[in-house]
């Protein structure tokens, strides 16, 4: 297949899977995706999957796709011409690392996408707010009439939108690190690098691995492409920095001399010639300051892609922000509820918690992914209450946080929406903003989100019953 995959150094070239025995690792929406577009271009597939049953499992045989459920089987990996493996995938373990030991490609779905792709990539990574910027950019591309795709990490994945894609499409693309580590050609118009701080280190070996996965985004750019870089940020300028692309920088606080940067009350293109307006602040309909960074990284893409200052802006002010994402739920009895079940790091929930004066009941604890919850006790001493602590990590919150405020321990949600509702004051804000992964209580970040929210709204209507008693 003239392909070789075992550093990200290797260049892939003449790559072709027709007649090929392709093994898909995974069968969540990435690996279905994968496999249809294997299909398309003539491979032979087997998909292969840690569960034992499948709901497409005929569909699936009847396509042609050979199955193997209820494990990955070294011989069926060794066997293959070329391994795509899902970003849910860890790409060591043993299986796998007999198969590349043997000389089996492995690749992930973003790079198999990327190989039958017709448009252009704007590519977004971050530890936090990919799926903010990802949909604003692809709104503010839509309101300006452009054929866009979005998805990636959120939506469709990118192997599902090839058959959209022509030379007049740009695709909006999340990238997470765990897809960006096992690209090897992988190379985006756009690469957006929003922030930079320690996170999944329950997957990468330590916090360099992760920064070399998320570096990847600017791999094989060339000088015509464009970096998209937070000025705030050292850490995002210090991985930009491995790249050739032109930069544009966006920032709330640095100094931008070229780039995009508020001034006055209005988002602007800064150049040698003055300043542009872009967007009005006033339409920014977004809590917190980094959310705001998030819109500016937005402007920035909209700036190099040509988007007119009026779609910015009508895009911005039709935006009212992401599910889960400080997401505003009720307000109960004086005390408002918002939804950050997004914020699965330290950064993110320290940030969750900035976007607030004071008066918070934080809502932290989960599945531990790395990091130290005391980098939170500065914005806990001047904004928080009182803290809920939640799930397995419920010790290391305690211990970290316990002798600044009080910490309540809850055994599930329900608990915790009803004793962190107790804790807090008229005036206040109950925060879900875990910091920490879901899956000790839940099936996803998204299912703890929506099981808050079914909780807050069952605590809603048993006040207002018991007001009407």
């Amino acid at each position: 297949m003239g392909v070789m995959v075992g550093s990200p150094d290797v260049v892939m070239s003449d790559f072709a899977v027709r007649g090929k025995h392709v093994v898909v690792v995974g069968a969540a929406r990435s690996g279905l995706a994968a496999v249809d577009v294997l299909l398309a271009n003539g491979a032979r597939v087997t998909l292969t999957e840690a569960r034992d049953r499948l709901d497409d499992a005929d569909r699936l045989r009847a396509r042609g796709v050979a199955l193997e459920l209820g494990g990955h089987r070294a011989e069926t990996l060794r066997s293959a011409d070329l391994i795509v493996l899902s970003p849910g995938v860890p790409p060591r373990q043993p299986a796998l690392d007999d198969a590349r030991l043997g000389g089996v490609p492995i690749i992930g779905e973003l790079e198999l996408a990327w190989h039958f792709l017709s448009g252009r990539v704007i590519a977004i990574t971050g530890t936090k707010g990919k799926s903010t910027t990802t949909t604003l950019i692809g709104r503010m591309l839509d309101t300006a009439g452009r054929h866009v795709r979005v998805g990636g990490n959120i939506g469709l994945a990118l192997s599902a939108q090839v058959n959209d894609s022509t030379p007049d499409t740009i695709h909006v693309v999340e990238a997470s690190s765990f897809q960006l580590e096992s690209t090897v050609t992988f190379r985006p118009w756009i690469a957006v690098l929003l922030n930079f701080s320690p996170d999944h280190l329950d997957r990468h070996a330590n916090v360099a691995e992760y920064a070399d996965s998320k570096a990847r985004i600017f791999a094989n750019q060339r000088p015509d492409d464009w970096a998209v870089v937070n000025g705030d940020d050292p850490g995002t300028l210090a991985l930009a920095a491995r790249g050739v692309a032109r930069q544009m920088r966006f920032g709330l606080q640095a100094r931008i001399d070229e780039g995009v940067a508020l001034a006055g009350d209005a988002i602007v293109h800064r150049t040698g010639h003055g300043d542009r307006p872009l967007v009005p602040l006033a339409a920014v309909r977004l809590i917190g300051r980094h959310l705001l960074s998030d819109v500016l990284a937005a402007s920035a893409v909209g700036v190099v892609a040509g988007v007119p200052p009026e779609a910015m802006t009508g895009a911005v002010e039709s935006f009212g922000g992401l599910e889960h994402a400080l997401e505003p739920v009720a307000e109960i009895g004086g005390v408002r509820f918002v939804n950050d079940t997004k914020a699965t790091n330290i950064e993110a929930a320290r940030l969750a918690i900035e976007s607030f004066a004071r008066g918070v009941v934080a809502i932290l604890g989960g599945r531990f992914k790395g990091g130290d919850f005391r980098d939170l006790r500065d914005a806990v001493r001047a904004r928080v209450d009182a803290v809920v602590a939640i799930g397995e990590a419920r010790a290391l919150v305690r211990e970290a946080l316990g002798d600044l405020v009080a910490v309540h321990e809850a055994r599930d949600m329900r608990d915790a929406v009803r004793t962190a509702f107790a804790a807090a004051r008229p005036g206040g804000t109950v925060l879900l903003a875990p910091a920490c992964a879901s899956f000790d209580m839940f099936r996803d970040y998204a299912e703890r989100g929506r099981v808050f929210k079914e909780e807050v709204g069952r605590l809603e209507r048993e006040e207002r019953e018991r007001r009407e008693r």
